[in-house]
């Protein structure tokens, strides 16, 4: 069989322009489904291949049979004499093409075809998807909510779907369909329906590429970001250092009457966010992420990985934070552990002792009767 299609030039055409499908991915989609088509109308036996031209895409059926001596499966063999017939240099065991036409290439075959050429197309649309945005894994990405669908967003993101779980939603955060945001991209995977992409809100990530989109002096490398804790919808500390003297890197950072953090803060729907500065040394780097509260003295063991800070009773409350928020998150920000103690503690006063003994980095949920730190070289505060 001889066919050629002057529709099928076209099609190609559209398909790569409008799919953006390599040319060869579609000449094999479409060899394919003509392969496919035409054999349901040969033995279920046969070896039926479909060769095309790429330029014309005029193609041509074949039935591959083997010559033998005596012919006990007609659908696959053929007698010596008659492929000797056909070829004058066959010989038993050789692999003989033979041209041929379906005898029913009608309806059925040609709704086969199309039905090939869409799965190919679609096969080949979702590779494309899952390479594009494996490449920008760890990205900021923005996006349209489109649903909601139990707790989970569904989000456009250029010509894929994304889904932002509810765990890495923001406490904070409400967002509707047709809402715009932006999130940091967290993992593409395959799966069965195509890429899975999954979005972040509550990564640390987050906030440093909403910082690097708002502070050129870190787009270009002038001032690194050397270290986040982040508490999601409510409080972030970051860590910044500059590698020029001229310019300070909380400063930067802070922006114009706050303008640059308050940017990243509305982005992230009011989270507080506290910019200090870096320091290799972990007593001045505790010292900047304990801030503003007063430190009478603190004690390094390096060994262990921990630090003794001594406030006075006073300050207690304000070094330790809202349910202890502020040690805990200058102790995710150093990596170390920070235990905080008063001067009346360890001078043997009596009546502190119960709030001085919970002043370590504590969990979630303890010391209710704290207040809440303000922040250091550079806060920005959003609602309570």
């Amino acid at each position: 069989m001889d066919g050629k299609d002057p529709n099928l030039q076209v099609i190609l055409q559209q398909l790569q322009a409008e799919k953006s499908i390599d040319r060869n991915t579609l000449l094999e989609a479409i060899r394919s489904a003509i392969e496919t088509a035409a054999r349901k109308s040969f033995h279920p036996a046969a070896t039926i291949t479909v060769d095309m031209d790429p330029k014309t895409l005029a193609f041509k059926v074949f039935e591959i049979r083997t010559v033998v001596d005596e012919v006990a499966d007609p659908a696959k063999e053929m007698a010596l004499d008659q492929a000797q017939s056909l070829n004058p240099d066959a010989r038993v065991g050789d692999l003989l093409k033979l041209p041929t036409e379906p005898k029913d290439f009608g309806r059925i075959a040609a709704q086969t075809a199309k039905q090939v050429i869409i799965q190919k197309i679609k096969d080949a649309e979702r590779e494309n998807v899952y390479d594009e945005f494996k490449k920008r894994e760890g990205e900021l990405v923005t996006g349209v909510v489109k649903r909601s669908s139990h707790g989970n967003l569904i989000v456009s993101v250029g010509r894929a779907e994304a889904i932002l779980p509810q765990r890495e939603q923001s406490p904070r955060e409400n967002f509707k369909p047709g809402d715009r945001l932006r999130a940091h991209l967290l993992e593409v995977e395959k799966s069965p329906r195509g890429p899975q992409i999954v979005l972040s809100r509550t990564s640390p990530e987050l906030v440093r590429s909403l910082f690097d989109l708002e502070v050129p002096e870190i787009y270009d490398g002038t001032i690194q970001i050397r270290g986040i804790a982040r508490e999601p919808g409510s409080r972030t500390k970051i860590a910044v250092t500059s590698s020029d003297p001229n310019v300070d890197a909380v400063g930067a950072c802070v922006g114009m009457k706050g303008s640059r953090v308050r940017a990243v803060v509305e982005e992230l729907c009011g989270e507080k966010i506290d910019i200090v500065r870096w320091s290799e040394d972990p007593v001045e780097l505790c010292g900047h992420a304990l801030n503003p509260a007063d430190i009478l003295d603190i004690t390094v063991d390096e060994s262990a990985k921990s630090i003794l800070v001594i406030v006075p009773h006073d300050q207690l409350s304000l070094a330790i934070g809202k349910r202890g928020q502020n040690a805990r998150l200058a102790s995710k920000l150093m990596g170390w552990n920070i235990d905080i103690k008063s001067d009346v503690e360890l001078s043997g006063g009596g009546a502190a002792q119960g709030a001085e003994h919970a002043a370590q980095a504590a969990p979630e949920g303890s010391l209710d009767d704290a207040v809440e730190a303000p922040g250091l070289d550079g806060t920005a505060d959003g609602p309570e």
